[in-house]
Formats: structure tokens, sequence, C-alpha cells
């Protein structure tokens, strides 16, 4: 039987260990919410310094970068926001 392998993130990068796509893949979003069930916010403060480090990470990895994926070398803070919080978001019902 395979081992779990958790999708954790690979720095600087910020892609996943397992999948290779940008963290947090599907099954790390998962993975946080069933931990953090029962505490929502303790879920988007863990995210959003995550956040702060992957800015910091992936800034650093645009000023090396030749030619830069898009003007100013790195993703908008607009798009990482959403890639780190926007899904954790508690779901009107």
């Amino acid at each position: 039987m395979p081992r779990y392998r958790p999708h954790v993130a690979a720095r600087p990068s910020w892609r996943c260990r397992v999948c290779g796509v940008a963290w947090p893949c599907s099954p790390a979003r998962l993975a946080l919410l069933g931990e953090y069930r029962h505490d929502r916010t303790a879920l988007l403060i863990y995210l959003g310094t995550l956040l702060h480090e992957a800015m910091t990470d992936l800034a650093g990895l645009s000023e090396r970068a030749s030619p830069p994926s898009r003007p100013g070398g790195r993703e908008a803070p607009g798009e990482l926001s959403h890639r780190f919080l926007t899904w954790a978001k508690a779901r009107d019902s």
C-alpha cells in the first residue's frame, strides 16, 4: 500500500512537493480545512503568515529570473491573496 505523502510547499517556489502545482493545491486545502475545521480564524491567520512568507520568497525569485514571468516578475498581490486566502473564507449559508 502506498504511503501518504503530505502536500506541502517547496520553498522558495511555493509549488507542491507532491503534485507540482501552485501551493496550496487541492489536497493541501482539504487537509488544512480538516485540520482547522473548528477554528477558521486560526486557519486564515496561519495562511496569512504563509502568504507573507511566499511574497518574500517569490519576490526574491523574480529578482533572479530572466526573463520575468510578468511585468514586475511575480504574481500580482491579488493573485497571491486569492491563492492563499480566498478559498479558506467561511461560506455564507
